[in-house]
């Protein structure tokens, strides 16, 4: 499972604690015993079922029950209880369900974390859902449900070839002293990391290569396999020396994340004021120059400024006003350089910080602050990426209390 390498390393963020290096080693410390407790709790229950496994089938003499069918079937006369069955399809409902909730947010925090996209929570768990439902009603509907248990393989299969890519980045990035400083894993962990590392993409590596090898020899059209099939193969064998040896050549490897965040610049000669309390939603990026000068043209030095931001990582959605992960802390202080940035100029500023979903709390907080005036930045998306990303703007209208200046950012 590639992704709950991620997913587990995201989940120390979760905690509340200091950015102390005290605090952080103890962090470190409680989410390892949450790992281990969780994944040990999972391997004894893979053991359990392989032990119902042995002791009802294989000591009543049926060694070649391989497939989910066959094993449900077996289940009621072999344990006497039409009840097992039924416990049976529930506890794979069950591990379905985990694995698609486990899915779907570790796809969040890679989305988040690495390429710093959101979109709709409903898009994500569709998008989720349809990859994991579509391959199995296609092989039902076109092949029969005896080859699911085939496609349930083939998975596992793909996820197996997909833990070279994600172990080896992860071992570079927490061996990075520049990264990581003091927290940088040592020894014989690291070296632990490489051998399992070793061990898992030369096994793949033997897979693959055995595979192609018997779809050469009996496929009738071994010249389109070569062809296709092998530069594929050889394209990923590079991709592995790539992202292997890269870092090591590169000592400058994993700088840094940068921060997309715009740096705040205000016009020197304000218009005219017209309002008293303003309330500025801002989101970190290149349309909050626009938006904050429209505001401070509308109120002037005399004027009282807040500015909200809402912070939408998975942990504000859960915890809420709880969160102490990275991104909130960081949006909080990028949200003071703002207000440093508008009192140094002589304005009157106040921040505020609202966590989870943007149409439900910039409402809320607008109607708090009771502004004479809401002032909101447009980013002028189409229908398509206002489906995907969401729209903030038309349900935010609607429930706030107070007049709204829409701010479209010039090109």
């Amino acid at each position: 499972m590639p992704h709950n390498l991620y997913l587990h390393s995201s989940l120390v963020q979760t905690r509340r604690f200091d950015r102390t290096p005290t605090a952080i080693a103890k962090a470190i410390k409680y989410n390892i015993i949450d790992s281990a407790i969780a994944l040990n709790a999972a391997f004894f229950v893979n053991a359990a079922i392989l032990i119902l496994a042995a002791s009802t089938f294989y000591n009543n003499g049926l060694f070649e029950i391989a497939s989910i069918e066959e094993a449900h079937k077996m289940l009621s006369p072999l344990l006497g209880s039409n009840l097992a069955p039924t416990l049976f399809g529930v506890a794979l409902i069950a591990a379905g369900q985990s694995s698609t909730i486990t899915g779907t947010l570790a796809g969040q925090i890679i989305m988040e974390g690495y390429l710093d996209l959101r979109i709709q929570p409903w898009i994500r768990r569709l998008i989720t859902r349809m990859v994991a439902i579509v391959p199995a009603v296609i092989t039902i509907v076109y092949f029969g449900e005896d080859h699911t248990d085939n496609l349930l393989v083939f998975s596992q299969v793909i996820l197996s070839l997909q833990l070279g890519f994600a172990i080896i980045p992860l071992i570079h990035f927490v061996s990075d002293k520049k990264q990581m400083g003091d927290f940088a894993v040592k020894g014989i962990t690291v070296v632990a990391g490489w051998v399992s590392a070793a061990v898992i993409v030369g096994l793949n590596l033997n897979l693959v290569l055995s595979m192609f090898a018997d779809w050469v020899t009996t496929s009738e059209h071994k010249v389109i396999i070569i062809l296709l099939v092998g530069p594929l193969i050889l394209f990923f064998i590079g991709l592995l020396i790539y992202i292997t040896v890269r870092p090591i050549i590169n000592r400058r490897r994993f700088n840094q994340f940068t921060s997309h965040k715009a740096e705040l610049v205000l016009a020197d000669s304000p218009a005219k004021p017209s309002y008293k309390k303003i309330a500025i939603t801002i989101d970190f990026s290149t349309s909050d120059n626009a938006t904050i000068n429209a505001a401070v043209a509308q109120g002037g030095s005399n004027a009282e400024y807040l500015l909200i931001h809402i912070v939408e990582s998975a942990g504000a959605f859960i915890f809420g006003k709880d969160v102490a992960d990275h991104e909130s802390q960081s949006d909080k202080e990028h949200l003071k350089q703002y207000r440093e940035t508008l009192t140094a100029k002589g304005f009157k500023a106040e921040i505020k910080l609202g966590y989870g979903n943007p149409k439900k709390v910039i409402p809320q907080l607008v109607n708090e602050y009771a502004p004479d005036l809401l002032v909101m930045g447009a980013h002028g998306h189409n229908t398509f990426k206002d489906l995907i990303f969401g729209t903030t703007l038309n349900t935010v209208r609607h429930r706030v209390n107070a007049p709204l200046l829409i701010v479209r950012n010039a090109k």
